[in-house]
C-alpha cells in the first residue's frame, strides 16, 4: 500500500542495501589475468602461424625472440593476477611453462603440412599457451601452496609441453626425426646432434625447473633439479639420435626419461639430498663420457 510506513521503510532499505553492494563492488579492482591470457595466446598463435612460412634457418632466432617476448608477457599477466597489488612479486617458475609452450608449439607446427588442417593447428597453438598460462594464473591466486589439482594440472601440461617440445626440435634439426627407410643412410653431423641435445636439454631445463618449484622452495634444489633434468634429457637425445629411433618414438622415450627422473627424486629423504646429489653428478659425467664417446664412435 501506498501509504503503508512499515513497507515504505522496507523499500528505504533494500534501496539502501543495492546501494552499499554497489559501492562495495566499484571498490574492488578487475582482474585482468584472463583477458591478458587470452590476448597473449592469441598474439602467440599469430606469430607461430606465421613462422610455419618462414625457412628452417629463420625459426631459431625467432624461437629466441618468442621466447624473451613470451617471459615478458607472462611476468605481465602473472603481475595482475592479485587485484589488490600486494602480493611478494611473481615467482620465476611461473614464466617457464609459458615460454617452454610457446617453443614446444613453434617447433611441432612444423610437422604439419601447408594446407587445410594448418587452420585447427594454429588455434590448437595458442590454445596451449593459453592453458599453461591460465593454470599459472590458479597458482598465482592461491594464498597457500599449490593444490593437488594444480599439481596434477602442471604434471600433465609438462608431460604434453615436453613431448610437442622434442618433437619440434627433431623435426626442426637435420636428421632428428629419421624413418625406418632412411635410417643409417647418411651419418649425422656432430654440428646438428650438439644442436639438437641443447635445444632438447633447454626445453627440458625449463620444465624440470617447473615440477622442482611444486616440491621445494629452495632456489638450490630447485636449479640443481632443473640442470641435471636438462642433463639427462640431453645425453638420452644424443644416444637416441645415435641409434637413428625412427618417426615421433624418440621425443615420446625423452618424455619417458623426464616423467623416470622426476619420479625417481619425488620420494629422496633430505638426509640423503647431498650424498646422492653427488653420485648423481658423478654418474652423469661418466654417462654423459660414454654417450658421446660412442656416438663419435658410431659416426667415424
Amino acid at each position: 500500500m501506498a501509504g503503508d510506513p512499515e513497507a515504505a521503510v522496507e523499500a528505504a532499505g533494500l534501496a539502501g542495501g543495492r546501494r552499499l553492494m554497489a559501492e562495495a563492488t566499484r571498490t574492488i579492482p578487475a582482474v585482468k589475468g584472463e583477458s591478458g591470457a587470452r590476448d597473449l595466446s592469441i598474439a602467440v598463435g599469430v606469430i607461430i602461424a606465421l613462422s610455419r612460412f618462414a625457412p628452417d634457418g629463420f625459426v631459431w632466432p625467432i624461437a629466441i625472440v618468442l621466447l624473451a617476448g613470451v617471459i615478458l608477457a607472462s611476468l605481465q599477466v602473472l603481475g595482475e593476477a592479485d587485484p589488490a597489488g600486494q602480493g611478494a612479486g611473481v615467482a620465476i617458475e611461473g614464466l617457464l611453462l609459458p615460454g617452454a609452450a610457446a617453443l614446444a608449439a613453434l617447433g611441432a607446427i612444423r610437422l604439419v603440412p601447408i594446407g587445410v588442417v594448418l587452420a585447427p593447428a594454429f588455434v590448437l597453438a595458442g590454445g596451449l599457451i593459453g592453458l599453461t598460462l591460465v593454470t599459472e594464473l590458479r597458482i598465482a591466486r592461491a594464498s597457500g601452496p599449490p593444490s593437488s589439482a594444480d599439481r596434477t594440472a602442471v604434471l600433465i601440461e609438462v608431460l604434453l609441453v615436453g613431448f610437442f617440445g622434442f618433437a619440434g626440435v627433431a623435426v626442426l634439426v637435420p636428421g632428428g626425426l629419421p624413418t625406418l627407410e632412411l635410417a643409417g643412410i647418411s651419418p649425422s653431423k656432430a654440428l646438428d646432434v650438439i644442436a639438437q641435445a641443447a635445444a632438447d636439454g633447454l626445453i627440458a631445463l625449463l620444465l624440470a625447473y617447473r615440477v622442482a618449484a611444486l616440491r621445494s622452495s629452495n632456489v638450490r634444489d630447485v636449479a640443481w633439479f632443473g640442470i641435471t633434468g636438462a642433463a639427462v634429457v640431453a645425453i638420452a637425445a644424443v644416444a637416441l639420435r645415435s641409434i637413428e629411433i625412427p618417426r615421433i618414438l624418440g621425443p615420446a622415450l625423452l618424455v619417458l626419461v623426464f616423467f623416470l627422473w622426476d619420479a625417481i627424486h619425488v620420494g629422496t629423504p633430505s638426509r640423503r639430498r647431498d650424498p646422492w646429489r653427488r653420485w648423481e653428478t658423478i654418474a652423469l659425467a661418466a654417462l654423459a663420457v660414454v654417450v658421446i664417446g660412442w656416438s663419435l664412435g658410431l659416426r667415424a
